[in-house]
């Protein structure tokens, strides 16, 4: 459950993001690539110029995330006006082709995760995060999408972001003589 935390963290680290067509939002954001700036892999899922939450920089350390390390988010941005009790988030989490999460949750919960409360008050933010990466994260491909809006339908921001996990340290075939 902590990989999920992980990733829900970091795409949450910036705050936010909005209800609309989270599918086809995914499908705009890969075809049109429009990536959030910084060292990190994610991408907005639709152009953000009108979203509540106007990220300026997300920055991962390492990047890309490595099981068994800590991995360090900063992230700085702008909310256009406060967010308030009741917004939601849409995560969806992907093993390779399986959908392992599609759930909605409170996002004044969720936040709490990166050392944030409710209400998100209008104006600057700048966030630091230390996230401990198990070692036991499964080897494979991750596709986080995070969708959150306002109790009122509000688009905030919508992120989404593949990762891809190695496997630690290999392995080593040995033949009996």
């Amino acid at each position: 459950m902590k990989v999920f935390g992980f990733l829900t963290a970091a795409l949450l680290s910036t705050a936010v993001s909005a209800r609309s067509s989270w599918t086809s939002n995914t499908e705009k954001a890969l075809e049109e690539t429009l990536p959030v700036p910084g060292d990190n892999p994610l991408l907005f899922c639709t152009k953000p110029e009108k979203d509540i939450l106007t990220i300026k920089k997300v920055d991962l350390t390492p990047n890309p995330p490595k099981a068994g390390n800590t991995l360090t988010i900063t992230a700085s941005g702008t909310f256009e006006e406060d967010v308030e009790e009741g917004a939601k988030v849409h995560l969806q989490v992907k093993y390779g082709l399986i959908r392992i999460i599609n759930q909605e949750a409170d996002l004044c919960e969720t936040v709490k995760n990166v050392d944030l409360e409710c209400p998100l008050k209008k104006g600057d933010m700048v966030l630091t995060k230390d996230v401990e990466l198990p070692k036991e994260i499964p080897p494979g491909k991750y596709t986080v999408l995070a969708d959150v809006y306002t109790k009122d339908n509000e688009k905030i921001t919508c992120l989404t972001a593949t990762v891809t996990f190695s496997r630690a340290g290999g392995f080593e075939i040995v033949k009996d003589l």
